[in-house]
């Protein structure tokens, strides 16, 4: 079955930087784009940054386009959300996707920018 595994989340000052993880497992995973949404306390799940399955196309976000970076390692199946220069509306629990039949999704990451 298909499995996503976020890892990475902590709490962490303004103008720091932090790099999230997913573990993926049950699908073929350099097939498929893979994205990181995030929600905030009240607010709905946005997706934040999306990356196909060779790695050569990246979309993100306009409010982290600049300081968020997503990759992913084919041999690893593994998909990163490099962060950079966070802020406190940067604070959400994240969570790695993917739509294989269906959109499946890992348990999340809880990040908190504060001071």
């Amino acid at each position: 079955q298909v499995q996503l595994v976020e890892s990475g989340g902590d709490l962490v000052q303004p103008g720091g930087s932090l790099r999230l993880s997913c573990l993926a497992s049950g699908f073929p995973f350099s097939t498929y784009s893979m994205r990181w949404y995030r929600q905030a306390p009240g607010k709905e799940r946005e997706r934040v940054a999306t990356i196909t399955g060779t790695g050569g196309t990246t979309n993100y976000a306009e409010s982290v386009k600049g300081r968020f970076n997503i990759s992913r390692d084919n041999a690893k199946n593994t998909v990163y959300l490099q962060m950079n220069s966070l802020k406190p509306e940067d604070t959400a629990v994240y969570y790695c996707n993917v739509w294989f039949l269906q959109h499946f999704w890992g348990q999340g990451t809880q990040v908190t920018v504060s001071s």
